[in-house]
């Protein structure tokens, strides 16, 4: 699972403090992954198999229920890409 995290200076996220030298702080943020599938997709349903929470089988193509992957669902939402047959499922 890939997770990325982008320190957040403390004076952007709290106007009380001010950035000393001596007194910096960092708020850790995540950023979540997100998902799409491109019009290559050929409906083989492989990632409704692996996720159904993220992903459901359209009239022609699969569809992303939701395009920012909630944590938990992220390493099947990273095995369903890997697993397309055409490589239609792009995560970001």
């Amino acid at each position: 699972m890939r997770e990325q995290i982008r320190r957040v200076p403390a004076y952007l996220w709290d106007p009380d403090r001010r950035q000393t030298k001596n007194n910096l702080r960092y708020k850790v943020r995540r950023i979540a992954m997100k998902v799409r599938i491109e019009d290559t997709c050929t409906a083989c349903g492989l990632c409704v198999d692996t996720c159904p929470e993220v992903f459901e089988l359209g009239d022609e193509l699969a569809q992303v229920i939701t395009e920012e992957v909630p944590a938990e669902h992220e390493e099947s939402v990273q095995q369903a890409a890997d697993e397309c047959p055409v490589e239609a499922i792009i995560v970001e």
